[in-house]
């Protein structure tokens, strides 16, 4: 079996739920794989967001590209790249408690790995 892009919105992924939305950058551009959308929080903290696979899947990798605080150089992105064993999974829920200003964006968020099962 060929490892995917699990949370790619042409792979049946959605954005279930988002604490913020604004109409300009909503919550589904982190799944739409383009590099040039993302989802803004609306201020206020703790703001969350949840992927839902609608199948089981197993998570080898986890990037998050973001910005939230002072650590990115001006114009990159902050990478945060997770490796998992045996990560199996339906939902992901990312939770953000606090950023360096007010608003925080994320750009993409990718799972490589393997769909298991679908769901019953």
């Amino acid at each position: 079996m060929r490892k995917i892009d699990l949370c790619s919105s042409s792979e049946g992924t959605e954005v279930i739920l988002a604490t913020s939305s604004d109409e300009k950058h909503p919550p589904e551009n982190i799944i739409d794989g383009n590099p040039e959308t993302f989802w803004t929080t609306t201020g206020m903290f703790p703001q969350e967001f949840i992927i839902c696979f609608h199948k089981h899947v197993r998570i080898e990798r986890l990037v998050i590209q973001s910005y939230f605080d002072l650590v990115h150089k001006e114009g990159q992105l902050q990478n945060e790249e997770i490796m998992t064993q045996d990560g199996h999974a339906t939902h992901l829920r990312f939770i953000i408690i606090s950023a360096f200003d007010h608003f925080a964006s994320v750009h993409s968020v990718s799972a490589e790995g393997l769909a298991v099962s679908n769901l019953s």
